[in-house]
C-alpha cells in the first residue's frame, strides 16, 4: 500500500457539527479496527441519543442521516485506504452482485461458505483485506441497516458517484 500521507486534505463536512478528525486520524494511521469501532459510534451519533445509548441502529434511522455526513465518513475510508474501503465501495460490489447478499458477504470476506467470519479475530484489520471489507456492519442483525445505507440519498447526491466507476 502506498503512503497515505500523500492523500490531500479531506473536507470534514457535517450537517450535525460532528467532529470527524478522530476518524481521519485513525484511518490515516491505518488503525482500521479502532476506526471501524469509531465509525459505528459516529453512525449512532448521527441517529440520535437513543442509538448512542443502545450502541446500534434501527434501519429506519439511517434515512435521517444527512447525506453530507455519510459522504464524509465514506470519503475518509476511501481516501485513507486507496479506494479499497468505504460504504460506496461496498455498495458498488453489492450492485455488481445483483444485490445478492450472500454473494456480497463472500466478496467482502464476511462469510466463507456457510461460516460467518468471527468478530474481531477473523476479520482483516489491514490493507490486505478484501476490497470493501471495511467498515463492518452487523449483518447478523439482518441486512436492513446496510440496505438503508446503500439506498441512502447520499450516493445520488454525491459528486463522487462518477468516480466510483473506477473503483
Amino acid at each position: 500500500m502506498t503512503d497515505s500521507t500523500a492523500t490531500p486534505p479531506i473536507s470534514l463536512n457535517s450537517a450535525r457539527d460532528i467532529d470527524y478528525s478522530p476518524l481521519d486520524k485513525l484511518l490515516h494511521e491505518q488503525k482500521f479496527q479502532e476506526a471501524d469501532r469509531l465509525t459505528q459510534q459516529l453512525l449512532c451519533q448521527l441517529a440520535g441519543a437513543a442509538a448512542v445509548e443502545r450502541k446500534w441502529l434501527y434501519f429506519t434511522e439511517v434515512n435521517n442521516f444527512p447525506a453530507v455526513d455519510l459522504q464524509t465518513i465514506d470519503k475518509l475510508w476511501r481516501a485513507r485506504s486507496q479506494e479499497r474501503f468505504g460504504f460506496s465501495v461496498q455498495r458498488k460490489i453489492w450492485l455488481a452482485t445483483g444485490k445478492n447478499w450472500e454473494k456480497l458477504w463472500v466478496e467482502l470476506g464476511w462469510k466463507d461458505g456457510k461460516n460467518w467470519t468471527r468478530y474481531p479475530q477473523e476479520f482483516t484489520w489491514n490493507a490486505d483485506a478484501p476490497k470493501g471489507h471495511l467498515p463492518l456492519s452487523n449483518q447478523l442483525r439482518g441486512v436492513r441497516v446496510l440496505a438503508s445505507i446503500f439506498d441512502h440519498r447520499a450516493w445520488q447526491d454525491s459528486p463522487q458517484e462518477d468516480r466510483e466507476e473506477s473503483i
